[in-house]
């Protein structure tokens, strides 16, 4: 038996998740999985905002976490032990058992993935589902055409950061980001390519966006929800685009929260409003791979991680992302897990 340390689910929060919802556990893992099962340590994993949803006991598209269980999510690691002869001892695999040091599951929900290609962080951040999300939302959802000017809020987090490169990729002629503060607005510009930035912590969000995009916006990233959904509304353009993606303002809201209140504007101006779930476009995953990949490699594609160490600080990490700490992909480092 191996000794491994989880974090499990200790409470459901009401409003704003707190360190008391969770708890540090050490159990035993079999270092002898059963037939067509793996062992694999943990080396990096994921925390993200559709998580916070996971906590509340409400049906949705993905089962809520269970009260005294641990939690999971997407991470990689290495394989330590084996029955499975198509994922042998010293692959390096992404699956969804995080939140631990140590997951025993069956090899078919593995994926053995090329580090490469790229470091194994990156599998959970522009080559995981966070880039997915952006490519799907960008050339599924809303799509980007020739020209177009594109809106992206969130973004300096993990999607949006990513977001604004593809936008300028397929076509945008002009590409605004919203983000928090000085610091993360002054990265968008120098950093991930944005043509202008807008501070939401300053307020007048449409009018900071108008001054942005003074003509218009053709397609809008909402990663945010509230004020910046209706501020996209109020500056879409005839055929507009906007991808429900998230809707982070109102996570921890602990009554219904108000919708935008310029809707009808979405209809004048026969704009779309589509909602997306990245697991509705797990087929791109090759697609999006194989164009970004080679991008990464050269520095063309420009990312950042917040890296915060040890699975006893994966909960500081998630509740960080919440409040909106992290610039480019929020991830754990679990120990060994390499740079």
């Amino acid at each position: 038996m191996t000794v491994s340390r989880e974090i499990r689910l200790a409470a459901r929060p009401v409003g704003e998740p707190t360190a008391a919802d969770f708890e540090l556990v050490t159990t035993d893992v079999s270092e002898q999985p059963g037939e067509g099962r793996i062992v694999v340590r943990n080396t990096w994993m994921s925390v993200d905002p559709y998580m916070r949803g996971r906590m509340d006991d409400v049906p949705s598209y993905i089962p809520p976490f269970e009260l005294g269980a641990p939690l999971d999510g997407s991470a990689v690691g290495e394989v330590v032990a084996s029955n499975a002869p198509e994922v042998p001892v010293g692959a390096t695999v992404s699956h969804f058992l995080g939140w631990r040091e140590y997951a025993v599951l069956d090899a078919a929900a593995a994926t053995v993935i090329d580090t490469t290609l790229a470091p194994a962080a990156a599998y959970l951040g522009p080559l995981g589902t966070t880039g997915l999300t952006a490519y799907a939302a960008l050339t599924r959802t809303a799509p980007v055409r020739e020209g177009d000017v594109v809106f992206v809020s969130a973004a300096a987090g993990a999607v949006g950061s990513v977001a604004g490169q593809i936008a300028r990729e397929l076509g945008a002629s002009r590409v605004v980001g919203s983000a928090g503060g000085p610091a993360k607005t002054k990265k968008l510009l120098d950093t991930f390519g944005y043509d202008a930035a807008i501070d939401y912590r300053e307020g007048a969000l449409s009018e900071q966006l108008a001054q942005a995009a003074p003509d218009g916006v053709d397609v809008y990233l909402d990663s945010v929800g509230g004020d910046h959904l209706r501020a996209a509304i109020g500056a879409i353009r005839p055929g507009g685009r906007i991808a429900l993606v998230g809707a982070i303002s109102t996570y921890n809201s602990t009554t219904t929260p108000p919708g935008p209140d310029n809707l009808f504007h979405a209809a004048k101006q026969e704009a779309t409003l589509r909602g997306m779930l990245v697991t509705s476009h797990l087929d791109l995953f090759p697609e999006w791979i194989g164009r970004a990949a080679p991008l990464l490699a050269d520095g063309t594609l420009r990312t950042e991680q917040t890296v915060v160490e040890g699975i006893e600080k994966a909960p500081d990490a998630f509740l960080g992302v919440l409040r909106g700490a992290n610039t480019g992909k929020m991830l754990v480092r679990i120990a060994g897990g390499a740079a």
